[in-house]
């Protein structure tokens, strides 16, 4: 099974995309990175004879790989044109979810937690009513300590 989904990957691979890597997963699976469309599919074996499950998301910044945004189970006896299909559509719908591109979205994050200069007078209020108090405390204990000595 494992080596009819290496097969299988290296043709979808082709179909898919010019550039691609294709690499064994851990659980005997195969995966299929398009770095240059910053997308991923996956095929691991399922119970069923001649099925595999496909499983699509994205690779985000710095090459690590997001969750599975979707899956679907597939016929391995289909062709492989028929296979490209069901993975442009995970693909698209991948990146229909997705929105805007991750660095537009981590930018203006960063812009909207980003402290924005303030206008107007630079002390507070608060901060006066404060520095008064310890004034007064000051001048309090200055005239307990010193006021008797005269």
């Amino acid at each position: 099974m494992q080596a009819q989904l290496r097969e299988k990957a290296a043709e979808l691979a082709a179909v898919l995309w010019k550039e691609h890597t294709v690499y064994r997963e851990r659980g005997g699976g195969v995966v299929i990175r398009g770095e240059h469309v910053r997308r991923w599919i996956s095929l691991a074996p399922t119970g069923g004879k001649d099925q595999a499950l496909v499983r699509a998301g994205r690779i985000l910044d710095g090459g690590t790989t997001a969750p599975a945004r979707l899956e679907a189970v597939v016929d391995l006896s289909a062709g492989t044109f028929e296979l490209a299909a069901v993975c442009r559509r995970l693909l698209a719908e991948t990146a229909a979810e997705t929105g805007p591109s991750a660095p537009a979205t981590a930018r203006r994050a960063r812009a909207a937690r980003a402290p924005r200069p303030r206008k107007g007078r630079h002390t507070g209020f608060g901060s006066w009513v404060a520095l008064l108090c310890v004034a007064g405390v000051v001048a309090f204990w200055a005239y307990s300590v010193f006021g008797s000595l005269y």
